[in-house]
């Protein structure tokens, strides 16, 4: 594996500004809600630091690299909507730019974006991660969520947080009139079943 300062300078090469400055917040939340739900502190930080590694590739060469390289491991209804693209990259990266070969991380890169049913807590994390880190995202909407985390201890609190991160994504995606991907409208079904009975109606 790459060492992290040989990470640090690639992102800082290959991202802008506020990409990397969001993928450094993003590596800190990530170890401290790892420490929180007894997770691996450095395998999260490490996740976080490069779930956006292709961010800042034009889509049609995310679209290259994934028909032309990756080939296998996504759906057809991913490549409907772009804004999916740099999670299968950023997995792809992690293994062949970053040399990462812990299937933990690359999948939590993987799904950071659309989520999916069978959630790991680790994957949970990276995913509530990039939507809550202090850096670039909006503070009083991360306060919403991190009040989720601390009224509701354990995985259940983790499922309630990325329920409303999965409303207010769907709710964006049909203001901006964007293709909804099957995958999070199962995530927003599965977790509406298991928890969805605890989630404040006014979140």
């Amino acid at each position: 594996m790459k060492s992290t300062d040989y990470i640090k300078d690639w992102l800082e090469e290959n991202l802008s500004t506020k990409r990397y400055s969001h993928s450094i917040g993003c590596a800190e939340c990530a170890k401290k809600l790892a420490k929180i739900y007894n997770q691996d502190e450095e395998k999260a930080y490490l996740a976080g630091l490069i779930h956006d590694s292709a961010k800042n590739l034009e889509d049609s060469k995310l679209y290259e690299i994934i028909t032309n390289d990756i080939k296998t491991g996504y759906s057809e209804t991913e490549l409907k909507n772009p804004k999916t693209y740099h999670a299968i990259v950023g997995a792809f990266f992690a293994e062949k730019v970053f040399e990462i070969d812990d299937n933990q991380i690359i999948s939590a890169v993987r799904f950071h974006t659309l989520g999916k049913t069978s959630m790991t807590t680790f994957e949970k994390i990276i995913y509530l991660a990039d939507k809550i880190e202090p850096n670039e995202r909006d503070e009083k909407y991360s306060k919403k969520i991190y009040k989720i985390l601390e009224q509701n201890k354990g995985t259940i609190g983790l499922d309630l947080a990325i329920l409303k991160c999965t409303k207010e994504t769907i709710k964006s995606l049909i203001k901006r009139q964007l293709y909804i991907c099957p995958e999070t409208i199962a995530v927003y079904n599965n977790l509406i079943i298991k928890v969805g009975d605890l989630l404040d109606k006014d979140d």
